[in-house]
């Protein structure tokens, strides 16, 4: 290699090594969404930082690509052996086969807290471990595509790739500093290397056309990632695991009160199977939120004891002449990854976990200390209050003996909360009744349930102003219903909490034990509010208009069956609850016009489905929009007499049929070899190999404007012979799945010629 080649490469070497390091830097980030931070962060980028610097040593001194490589991986094994391995290694550094048995064990603790986290996941050894050294090993790879094989869009595709996944195992808003850092480091070392190839004297057939054609194919890619991260992930579905143990992280619960992305996924997998002794599947709590500060609603942060032990969940206490009716609800979690565990309420028992487990007395949730709710089965045991219509409005929901923040309000409440409240129950004296009237105002036909509608106004959300929003639009979700009950009822003094859970399951008509089973897909995260009565306990309420059960008491008079028998205190369910996907409503004497309404909302939930079917269309097509936009570029360069371009065009179109184009060869030798074996026509070809031979010997008169159209229309004939010579499928895969996107012609992956083939 010449000196003044030398001169060229080594500052364009530094300068990918650098955005090298960039890019993988970038491509990390978004596991912040996955992993909470630790030492995982900075021992990935300084190991990935080391690694980079070791290569560009040992490029400047001129060793071989296979050497750089080896001494890159032996400089990973000595890193990740004195930061995980230490312990078991020979002198601190020379992992022995103890360190080598100790491997397996760390990836399975890594694989184990993946499969039963939560995310943010907790940065644990075996994780820590997993992370570090697998960003060790993509730089690695990535340096040798970027720096060795000179393929840096080939690079760009998998650090593309590798930084979506934390975004499709855990859906939610794209990092846009991430996303935008990659792109910048992306587009930074296309630029580079293809500046370097530019001036360097050993590539002479680079033009300024191909360079062009190169950025062109770069923003390409950039759209594609753009497709991906903006149009086909968020649609996405769950990630779905087999049975009840995960393979993967699964559904999630929000405790935030922020369900509506969540609910606006186009797809439902099923979190849970639930049969019961009730006559009816229950509602399933996971989180009870009491605290309100005007914006959002927090989760309770009460005492946890030990699950069994006798105060965690102790017996349910009401007043003399109030039924409790004892049920057994047994819970098997499919697809669900949280730390709280569905329960029906009010549970005095929880059996058949594995792990650690507390209970929260106050509210009586479930909660894990180590683990979480993925594959567990689990019986649960209740004491349901059903007192009568009259035990019911004969008692108070005043707060008594119970904490300030059930009551608490905003000073800037806005007013229209309590003017409604007091519209809406001003012509009933009992707390329930009052309440009752609350719920039967939501589910009437002034309002409608929509999961749309508040993105469009702006109230995506459960704070005090969204509450003011949502009772002039009436248009929302449960989160909205949930929120503006709540606050309304306190602002009648009465203490209110928000849960969050399941609503009750759909029968799949399989019976086990004589009980129904029922499943709960993801799209039933629910959100009810609760008000607390004296000597009966917090009764649940169902102001989401067509979802889920209204409260209602039945008066003792009209008790049916044996004398003294306590009715029921609520309707039963459908035997199908109703998926807050397909938004069904339920049969509650609710007028036709909702079930219209509701059908309606069936066939926009389609909408996302044929969105995203549509986005992967378009990512699917780019890399056939892209191929035709280079070649555009080519042949208009090729017409102003630049021989470079056709000739380019020729190699690219070898390369998307499978053609070798090897550095060894010389456009003579390529020439002749497509005349014999590809169907070349060879005067077409005699054109095209003179035009570059003169402008490879006579770099300063590389363009022939007058001989732009013949080598235009040579370069079409040799390309169009070339694509009647191949069958028809590789015909349709070159036009789909064109190599020369991100093989360069003359690369160590264009391939090779076999000497008798010539």
């Amino acid at each position: 290699m010449s000196s003044p080649e030398i001169r060229t490469r080594r500052p364009a070497e530094l300068a990918l090594t650098i955005g090298v390091f960039v890019a993988v830097f970038a491509s990390l980030l978004p596991l912040l969404r996955v992993v909470e931070s630790g030492s995982w962060v900075p021992g990935a980028v300084v190991l990935s930082a080391i690694i980079l610097a070791i290569g560009y040593i040992c490029r400047w001194f001129r060793l071989p690509a296979v050497a750089v490589s080896l001494v890159e991986a032996v400089v990973w094994v000595v890193i990740v052996t004195v930061s995980f391995l230490r312990d078991t290694a020979l002198f601190g550094l020379i992992p022995t086969p103890e360190s080598v048995r100790r491997v397996p064990d760390l990836l399975r603790s890594a694989f184990d807290a993946i499969v039963q986290g939560a995310a943010p996941l907790p940065p644990e050894a075996g994780l820590t471990f997993f992370i570090v050294a697998a960003m060790g090993l993509l730089t690695i790879v990535i340096d040798h595509v970027v720096l060795t094989a000179r393929m840096p869009l080939l690079a760009a595709v998998g650090l593309i790739a590798i930084s979506l996944i934390p975004s499709i195992a855990v859906p939610g808003p794209i990092n846009v500093v991430a996303f935008v850092l990659l792109a910048v480091a992306i587009l930074f070392l296309l630029r580079i290397e293809v500046r370097s190839r530019h001036r360097s004297k050993a590539a002479p057939q680079t033009s300024r056309s191909v360079a062009g054609g190169v950025g062109a194919t770069a923003i390409g890619i950039g759209a594609i990632g753009v497709v991906v991260a903006l149009v086909a992930t968020p649609l996405l579905p769950a990630p779905v695991t087999a049975g009840g143990v995960g393979n993967g992280i699964g559904a999630s619960i929000d405790p935030t009160l922020s369900l509506g992305d969540d609910l606006r996924r186009p797809a439902d997998v099923d979190v849970l199977r639930v049969r019961t002794s009730a006559p009816s599947a229950p509602y399933l709590r996971a989180v009870t939120l009491s605290t309100f500060d005007g914006d959002v609603w927090q989760p309770d942060r009460s005492r946890t004891l030990p699950l069994g032990d006798a105060d965690s969940l102790g017996p349910v206490t009401v007043d003399d002449g109030i039924t409790l009716t004892e049920n057994s609800t047994l819970v098997e979690v499919q697809n669900l990854v949280t730390p709280w565990l569905p329960v029906a309420f009010p549970a005095v028992e929880v059996t058949g976990l594995n792990g650690d487990w507390g209970a929260v007395p106050a509210n009586r949730t479930v909660v894990s200390r180590d683990g979480s709710s993925q594959g567990q089965q689990y019986r649960i045991v209740t004491d349901q209050p059903r007192p009568t219509l009259e035990q019911i409005r004969a008692r108070s929901a005043d707060g008594a003996g119970l904490g300030p923040e059930l009551l608490a309000l905003p000073a800037d409440l806005p007013p229209v909360i309590a003017q409604t409240a007091a519209e809406v129950t001003g012509a009933s004296s009992s707390d329930y009744d009052k309440l009752h009237d609350l719920q039967s105002w939501f589910r009437g036909s002034d309002f409608r349930y929509s999961l749309e509608a508040p993105v469009e106004e702006g109230f995506d959300g459960s704070g005090a102003d969204a509450v003011a929003d949502f009772l002039d639009v009436k248009e929302g979700y449960c989160v909205h219903y949930a929120s503006a009950f709540a606050l309304m009822a306190r602002t009648l003094g009465m203490p209110s909490r928000i849960v969050v859970g399941y609503l009750p399951g759909t029968s799949t008509g399989e019976m086990q034990e004589k009980q129904t089973v029922y499943t709960v897909q993801s799209g039933q995260l629910h959100a009810w509010p609760e008000v607390f009565f004296g000597g009966v306990g917090w009764v649940q309420f169902e102001p989401t208009n067509s979802l889920g059960v209204p409260t209602n008491f039945a008066s003792e008079t009209l008790a049916t069956g044996n004398p003294g028998e306590t009715p029921e205190t609520a309707p039963e369910p459908a035997a199908s609850a109703s998926p807050l996907s397909t938004i069904d409503p339920l049969d509650d004497g609710l007028p036709s016009g909702d079930v219209q309404a509701g059908a309606t909302r069936s066939a926009t939930a389609a909408v996302p489905t044929v969105s995203l079917v549509l986005g992967i269309l378009l990512a699917l097509a780019i890399p056939a929009i892209l191929r035709v936009l280079l070649r555009r570029r080519l042949v208009a360069s090729a017409r102003k007499g630049d021989a470079a371009a056709a000739w380019r065009s020729i190699q690219d179109q070898a390369l998307d049929l499978g053609i070798a184009v090897p550095a060894s060869e010389s456009a003579r030798l390529l020439g002749a070899r497509l005349v014999a074996e590809h169907g070349a026509p060879s005067d077409a070809m005699s054109v095209l190999v003179q035009a570059i031979e003169r402008a490879s010997y006579a770099p300063g008169h590389r363009l022939h404007p007058e001989r732009g159209q013949e080598m235009t229309d040579a370069a079409a004939a040799v390309r169009g012979s070339m694509l009647r010579s191949v069958a028809p499928a590789r015909r349709l895969l070159a036009v789909a799945a064109p190599r020369s996107l991100v093989v360069r012609p003359g690369s160590v992956y264009a391939g090779t010629v076999q000497a008798g083939s010539r």
